[in-house]
Order: structure tokens, then sequence, then C-alpha cells
């Protein structure tokens, strides 16, 4: 089944922003003084197109796929642990799983191509492309097809998920390398910008993780276009996740965007369709090398910067209460005139007559 990118229509809507402004001003506050929190539940408000924004059903949903380029140690943990973190994940002992049942976000685990045969169980969604993608260094990590068909099981997951709010996470050993090569590429940033520890590597092992990766670059010198590089640099579970940002997004649902490599989806999604970046709400700086940079790129100004760089969707998860509490502003604090409290200008306008 061809993968067709869906049409993303731009929600700017001045009159609605407008009212959601006039609202905010009028809360029972000085202008201004919740701070992001007022523009974050402009954003909400815009995303969902209404004045009294309600968030339901969450979903955080787990993207897990293997790479090749794994086994050329760009990783201080053996690819193992990828299908590993799965299981713990499916156990509730992850940290991304305690936090889902703390705030009372639906958990979703998708096996986008992990080199390991599951059981089927609830909680976990198998749309396995392949087991783990090619080593990019020897040829494109996908191929055409098999990334057109994680972008088609992103899309479709996506679609058999209730609620309107998607919460990005990830897990797969060697996917900070892949996220630093799609950052480099489409981003036009050298690659050492975009390089770190990932999972805990030393100074040295950087150095040998970035001297890969720069020859990977140099492979594939026609992999320019979003599509193109994502097959090139992988992985699977970057692909699905394109494939359910693309939905996410053309259905309005809020996108909250987790660390480094969820934010490395979103790029090649907003690169397909730009509209994409007014659904996202972007959930912390993270610890990773290239995150502030691919964040000043995409323009976005995280909620959280907690040094955190562990995956998962646990950063996503950490900054949904913020979500809750900009929506509960709109719908439930007083205006001034509600609660009969006088506002500034008005007591300015009756000492005036006093005076």
């Amino acid at each position: 089944m061809p993968f067709t990118i869906p049409a993303i229509d731009n929600i700017t809507q001045p009159a609605l922003a407008a009212r959601l402004q006039h609202l905010l001003d009028n809360k029972t506050k000085p202008q201004g003084s919740l701070g992001r929190i007022e523009a974050l539940a402009q954003r909400i408000g815009l995303i969902l197109g209404n004045e009294s924004p309600e968030l339901q059903q969450p979903q955080l949903v787990v993207f897990a796929g293997d790479h090749g380029l794994a086994a050329r140690g760009v990783s201080a943990y053996p690819s193992d642990v990828t299908w590993q973190m799965v299981e713990n994940f499916l156990t509730g002992g992850a940290a991304v799983s305690v936090l889902a049942r703390q705030h009372g976000i639906g958990l979703t685990v998708v096996d986008c191509g992990v080199r390991h045969d599951f059981a089927e169980r609830p909680g976990l969604l198998i749309r396995k492309v392949a087991p783990g993608t090619a080593d990019a260094l020897e040829s494109p990590a996908m191929t055409p097809l098999q990334c057109e068909a994680a972008l088609c099981n992103g899309a479709a997951v996506l679609r058999g998920l209730p609620g309107n709010a998607l919460l990005l996470g990830e897990m797969g050993i060697g996917n900070t390398s892949a996220a630093s090569l799609l950052m480099s590429r489409l981003a036009g940033l050298d690659i050492v910008d975009c390089t770190g520890a990932g999972t805990g590597l030393d100074a040295q092992a950087v150095q040998r993780k970035l001297a890969i990766l720069r020859q990977v670059l140099a492979r594939h010198p026609g992999a320019q276009d979003p599509l193109a590089a994502l097959a090139a640099f992988g992985g699977f579970e970057i692909a699905t996740m394109v494939g359910a940002v693309l939905q996410a997004a053309q259905e309005r649902r809020v996108i909250v965007v987790d660390g480094f490599i969820a934010s490395a989806a979103v790029l090649v999604a907003s690169a397909l369709q730009p509209a994409v970046l007014q659904r996202c709400v972007f959930a912390h700086r993270s610890g990773e090398r290239g995150h502030a940079l691919m964040l000043a790129h995409l323009k976005a100004e995280p909620l959280l910067d907690l040094g955190l760089r562990l995956g998962e969707g646990s950063g996503a998860a950490l900054a949904w209460p913020l979500l809750l509490s900009a929506c509960a502003i709109l719908r439930e604090m007083a205006s001034f005139e509600s609660a009969g409290v006088s506002r500034q200008d008005e007591d300015r306008a009756h000492a005036a007559t006093q005076a």
C-alpha cells in the first residue's frame, strides 16, 4: 500500500487567537504573569480549535526498532537491550511506564523492526517491517519500500488510537546515530555539532562514532530530500514515528515531542509538511549534544530543561501536567468580571476621579 503524504492545513486562526488572548488577559492576574503557560494554553486552544480546550485520552506511543549500524559500536549498549527494554515497558518497569501510570496516559509499544520475536499481548503492536535496518555504512538502512511500509504503519497505528493528544517515545540501540545523520543532512549542519554520547559513550568512543557517521554521510551523497534521507539513515522506529506524526497532525491532535530522536522524526515530518510544527509542543531540551541545535532549527521552545537524555517518551510524560494546567487555566480560572475583582486600570481610573 503506497504512502501518501497527507494534506495538513495551516491552523493560524487570527480570530480564535485574539479571543484566546483576550480570555487569558482577562483572567484574575496581571497580564502575562503566567508566562509561557499562557502561550502553551493558546497553542493548545489553536490546535484543538477551542476556547475551552480539554485534552482527552492521551496516548504515549513508544516506537521500537534495531539499527544495523549498532554493530559498529556507535552505542555503549548491545542491540539486545532494545528487545529487553521493550519487555520492561510491557511489564511496567521502565521510567516511561511509571510516568504513564502516574499521569493516566495510555501506553502502547510498537515493534517497528526489533531483532526479536515477541509474544503478542495487550499494549504491544507488532508492525515489524524487518528485524532491524541494514548497516547504513554498507547500503541504505531501508529500501524505499521498507521506508514506505514503516510510514504506512505509523499512520495506521495512530488511526487506531483514541484521544486528541499523542506523546512520542522511542527505543532503539543506535538511534541517536540515525537522528544525528538526519539532522546533519536535513538541517545542513556539520555532523560534529549533531553527535553526542548517546547512551553514555566516553570521549574516545564519541570520536569513533563521529568518524563512522562521517563515512555514512559520504556513502549516501544523493539522499538529500526528507524521504531519501530517512531511508538512507533509518531507522524503522523513526520512520514509523514520522507516519504517526503526519497522521496526528492531519487529525489536529496535540503532538508532545520528547527528546532528540523524537525531534528528528518531527524534523523529517515538518520537512514534508511544515504545518506539522503548529501542532507540536516540545517537552524538553535534552542533554544530548545536538538537541539544542535541532530545537533552534525547528524554532521550538521546549517546556523543560532538566538534563534528560533517557528517551522512551519520559520527557513528554514529565511535561504532560503542564499541558493539563494550561487547559485548566483557560477553562476554569475566573475573569475579573465574573469574580468581581477590580482591574489595575479600573483602580487608576477611580483614583483619577477622586483626585
